[in-house]
């Protein structure tokens, strides 16, 4: 897509800015130093009442209202936050909650690019789970509506609020300790686990559950089970396990390395492990190639346990491993690391926190709208390449697929 209208580099500049621009007449109402943060859930599946307890638990909130096409999830929610409001639809539920500060979208991803538009142009701070866009034209619009609005958009990317990766950049990759970085492997292999037909396909639309709404900008289907309660296996509705895990690895690369513009991606993979009914692939490595002069690449693989998973860097001069729990240094030519870093820090939390700093501080949030849209984007050319079955060559300042 052409940027000649919003030019990124200008975005780019924005993400890194001190203080967003406040429109008053954005605001519901201005946070004092004692007041609570109310907020709405929008999406109150699995990961959006694990959000909604996390931000609950800080004591500096309210869930004030929970919206859901399915009721019988915003019973579930309605256990966090009883006296919250209920509502099926999103729109409703941003007309008519005007002291509403921000919302919590945890929505399937197929959903998160208009409804996070949405709560932007209703002047709502947002939290959005990763992905944050289902394609790449997607991302730009939400960048343009968040800095248009002047309100803060974190996305669910929480290695960026990790203390122990700021601390591993700044030692080995800051300090230039590991030499030139040539390449990076992402590993994020994944248990069995049940089959996504695990459901009886045959099993009715409970009456309660709006499936139209759900299926929102995803091309018409009749009911299908599985579809619905596992939407990651069907690249209709996401990049399974590409835009479920090396989003959250990639990012981090972003993050580690300052740079976010790869110019080729190469996959490979297929439906090897179980055959029932999914398009995504359950197995898959994907090559990119970085316009800093280094490759990153991913594998992931399903009933497979190990190698760990986390983040290799390779340098001239040693190897860096981390995870989400700690790093290890390795010097060039030795197999025992000289240095590891543990932490016990829960960095979903520290990054709930950070969103609320930033609500009240008006700063940008660590996982910055700009850097959730530029980490998906990686992620989107790998599913390209896969579902094309070639190697997709790629202007990152223009965000456009070359002809080949």
């Amino acid at each position: 897509m052409s940027t000649s209208k919003f030019d990124r580099r200008d975005l780019f500049k924005s993400a890194g800015a001190a203080a967003i621009a406040m429109p008053a007449a954005s605001y519901s109402r201005v946070l004092g130093a004692n007041s609570r943060i109310r907020f709405g859930l929008i999406g109150a599946g699995g990961r959006g009442r694990h959000i909604t307890k996390h931000l609950i638990d800080t004591g500096r909130t309210e869930c004030a209202a929970i919206c859901d096409v399915y009721a019988a999830r915003i019973d579930e929610a309605g256990a966090l936050a009883p006296g919250a409001k209920s509502y099926g639809d999103h729109r409703k539920l941003l007309e008519e909650t005007e002291s509403l500060d921000a919302v919590m979208v945890g929505t399937p991803d197929h959903q998160h690019a208009g409804i996070t538009i949405d709560a932007l142009n209703a002047g709502k701070d947002v939290y959005v789970e990763k992905p944050l866009t289902r394609t790449i034209a997607e991302g730009l619009p939400i960048v343009r509506a968040a800095r248009v609005n002047g309100r803060v958009c974190q996305v669910g990317m929480q290695q960026r609020s990790g203390m122990h990766y700021r601390k591993a950049k700044e030692e080995y990759i800051d300090s230039g300790r590991l030499g030139t970085i040539t390449h990076i492997r992402t590993i994020w292999h994944s248990g069995a686990g049940p089959s996504r037909r695990d459901r009886d396909p045959n099993m009715p639309q409970p009456s309660n559950l709006d499936w139209a709404r759900y299926l929102g900008p995803v091309k018409w289907r009749e009911w299908d089970p599985p579809q619905y309660f596992s939407f990651r296996s069907y690249l209709d509705f996401g990049g399974g396990k590409i835009t479920d895990f090396f989003a959250h690895w990639g990012d981090a690369v972003h993050m580690m390395m300052d740079r976010d513009d790869p110019v080729a991606a190469s996959a490979e993979g297929g439906v090897f492990y179980r055959q029932d009914g999914r398009d995504a692939p359950d197995t898959i490595h994907i090559l990119w190639k970085y316009r800093g002069g280094y490759t990153v690449s991913f594998e992931s693989a399903t009933g497979v346990h190990l190698p760990p998973y986390g983040i290799h860097f390779f340098g001239t001069e040693g190897r860096l491993f981390i995870d989400r729990k700690y790093y290890e240094f390795f010097p060039a030519g030795e197999e025992t690391a000289a240095e590891k870093f543990e932490t016990e820090e829960n960095i979903t939390r520290a990054h709930v926190e950070n969103f609320l700093d930033c609500c009240e501080s008006r700063k940008h949030p660590n996982g910055d709208v700009y850097f959730g849209h530029r980490g998906a984007m990686a992620s989107h050319l790998g599913v390209i390449s896969y579902k094309q079955g070639r190697r997709i060559e790629f202007d990152p300042e223009r965000e456009e697929i070359l002809p080949g």
